[in-house]
């Protein structure tokens, strides 16, 4: 993720923890504006582009900056006349757990963990506490240190998976007990399988 800086640098991916702030994103008109506005332009040029009335498109837009979804790019002149260059705040939005609490899935709550219920809510957390992590380390303009492994693998059969489950859960356990220090920053680590859809295969 890259946190945005003042100056309007627009961040890869941002995570919505407000309400009102989802409800505004999800809408299908301004997420359509928000889509278009990747690339920075005017309330003109954006109207002109997706086919709306300015006066539309202004009062979406309004919206949008005041949930901090949108935000001022540049300002031209004409004349006597100023026009306002926007963009969206990032190129794609992830809507946190949080934005839904206190009915968000918490982990703890599910007792087997071999279920599907336990994985949503563990990936769940993981934007929850990323997002919020990295909103802090940009506004104090650091740099949040994370690490992800992402692979596929086909097993032939279910016996072959619970072996690899096995040996995982024991290498796993091997380096963690070989790099834990009690005094050390904790980190969170979350390894998950799960089939990939139909549709990507």
């Amino acid at each position: 993720m890259f946190v945005k800086a003042h100056g309007g640098v627009m961040q890869d991916v941002e995570v919505i923890e407000d309400a009102s702030a989802a409800a505004t994103a999800l809408d299908p008109v301004r997420a359509r504006l928000l889509g278009e506005l990747r690339v920075p332009a005017s309330a003109a040029g954006l109207a002109a582009r997706v086919g709306m009335a300015r006066q539309k498109v202004n009062y979406h837009l309004r919206s949008l900056e005041a949930h901090g979804l949108v935000e001022l790019a540049d300002e031209r002149r004409h004349g006597g006349i100023t026009e306002r260059v926007l963009q969206a705040s990032a190129q794609a939005y992830v809507v946190s757990p949080a934005a839904v609490s206190p009915s968000a899935a918490d982990p703890a709550a599910t007792a087997d963990h071999l279920s599907a219920a336990y994985l949503l809510a563990l990936a769940g957390r993981l934007v929850r506490e990323v997002g919020s992590l990295a909103r802090r380390a940009g506004s104090s303009g650091g740099r949040l240190p994370t690490m992800t492994v992402d692979t596929t693998i086909g097993f032939r059969s279910a016996a072959d998976r619970a072996a690899f489950a096995e040996d995982l859960t024991a290498a796993v356990l091997d380096l963690a007990a070989r790099y834990h220090h009690d005094d050390g920053r904790p980190h969170r680590l979350v390894v998950a399988a799960h089939p990939v859809p139909e549709e990507e295969t």
